[in-house]
């Protein structure tokens, strides 16, 4: 398939267009990557996508599809021959995916953001309590479904699936969180089955070549707390 036929609107340091990527690449699917800048939004992300106005945007045939994990699926159904399943295929592992990367988007994300945005010591460390919470569940959950399959090494299996990608794709992130604010959110103690499967998904073909570095983050980290400083000093 012809890349003009793929585009894929996003922005290198957004875990969310990163889902996407990752899920291309199992899969084997060349696309266009369009860099999206922002200032102001392109016509083409208004266009794409007028209800939110948000990236990632998969433009498959010059039809648009919004909202990294939909995208994922959509990926994971089109090209369903091209490449390892992403979702379980197995009803109530595909359940039990989805839920957890629902917790991933709805409650660890948006604690590990808030973070950098914390007003007062108090809060900060409040939010990181947060963040170590859901890890911890999520190292618990690793471990309850890796060992029905005799100890997998990803989310998905001997792959890495669709839960690998909705919480692989933070991995980035989670690092300039720990760096910034000096603390150890994944450790040999605490999440070990998080810290091995984190290196394993971090070294997988298809993801090792569009994770971004964790010293490009920072640097883009700073950029944007310059910024947004002004707002959250008023």
């Amino acid at each position: 398939m012809a890349k003009s036929e793929v585009k894929l609107l996003g922005a290198w340091p957004s875990p969310f267009v990163l889902r996407a990527r990752i899920a291309l690449n199992i899969k084997s699917v060349d696309y266009e990557f369009l860099e999206e800048t922002f200032q102001p939004k392109s016509q083409l992300l208004l266009q794409s996508n007028p209800v939110y106005k948000k990236i990632p945007v998969l433009i498959h045939e010059n039809k648009p599809i919004c909202e990294s994990l939909i995208i994922v699926q959509y990926v994971d159904d089109v090209w369903s021959s091209g490449g390892p399943s992403i979702l379980p295929a197995d009803p109530y592992d595909r359940a039990i995916a989805r839920f957890w990367a629902t917790y991933v988007d709805d409650k660890l994300f948006p604690a590990m953001k808030s973070i950098a945005g914390a007003k007062g010591e108090e809060e900060r460390k409040r939010l990181i309590k947060e963040v170590e919470e859901g890890l911890a569940l999520l190292e618990d959950a690793f471990k309850k479904i890796t060992s029905k399959g005799n100890n997998k090494l990803f989310f998905g299996g001997d792959q890495i699936g669709y839960l690998d990608i909705a919480f692989g794709s933070l991995l980035g992130w989670l690092r300039v969180t720990e760096i910034t604010n000096g603390v150890k959110l994944f450790d040999q103690v605490n999440t070990p089955g998080l810290v091995n499967w984190a290196e394993r998904f971090s070294a997988h073909a298809a993801v090792k070549d569009v994770m971004p570095h964790t010293h490009k983050l920072l640097e883009f980290a700073k950029t944007l707390m310059t910024k947004l400083a002004p707002i959250l000093t008023n």
